[in-house]
C-alpha cells in the first residue's frame, strides 16, 4: 500500500471536512453541510498563504485518508529556538491501524528537521486514549498540561 504524503489543495478539502465530521470524539461540530463551506475554504486560505503553516494530506492512489498540520513556532525560551507543532491529526477510521497516522507523523518530523526545529510538539484531546499510546510509541513524552478557553 503506497502512502504518499502531500500539501493540500482546495479539491481536497471537501474529503478533508469529511474526516472532521466524522470525528464524533474530536467535538469541534465540524459539518459536510454546505453553509459550512465557506468557513472551511477561509481557513483554508488562511493557512496555505502562510509561510508558517502548512495542510497536508495523505492519499492512497486518488484517495484522502488522512490529514495533518503543521506550524512553525519560534520564541524566546531555548535561545529563540524553534518549534514544529502538529495538529489536527485524523486518519480515516476504516483506515487506522495501517501506518498511516505514522507515515504522517513521520513526515511532520522530517519537516521539522529541514525547517530547523528543535522540537516537535502536539497536543492531543484527553479522552483519546488510543491516540496517546500512538504517541508514545512513536517516541513523543507527555511533558504539559493544556489549557483552553473560548474567546466569545
Amino acid at each position: 500500500m503506497e502512502i504518499e504524503i502531500r500539501k493540500a489543495e482546495r479539491e481536497d478539502l471537501p474529503a478533508i471536512i469529511g474526516l472532521f465530521a466524522d470525528d464524533l470524539l474530536g467535538g469541534h461540530g465540524d459539518t459536510t453541510e454546505p453553509e459550512a463551506f465557506g468557513a472551511y475554504l477561509s481557513a483554508f486560505e488562511k493557512i496555505t498563504a502562510s509561510a508558517h503553516q502548512t495542510l497536508y494530506v495523505a492519499c492512497i492512489g486518488d484517495e484522502v485518508v488522512g490529514t495533518f498540520q503543521t506550524a512553525v513556532s519560534t520564541s524566546l525560551p531555548g535561545r529563540g529556538s524553534s518549534s514544529l507543532v502538529i495538529e489536527a491529526v485524523q486518519t480515516r477510521e476504516d483506515m487506522r491501524g495501517r501506518g498511516i497516522g505514522a507515515r504522517m507523523i513521520r513526515h511532520a518530523i522530517a519537516e521539522a528537521r529541514e525547517r530547523g526545529a528543535a522540537k516537535v510538539r502536539l497536543t492531543s484531546n484527553a479522552a483519546r486514549v488510543d491516540a496517546h499510546r500512538f504517541y508514545e510509541r512513536l517516541g513523543f513524552e507527555r511533558s504539559h498540561f493544556g489549557f483552553k478557553t473560548q474567546v466569545k
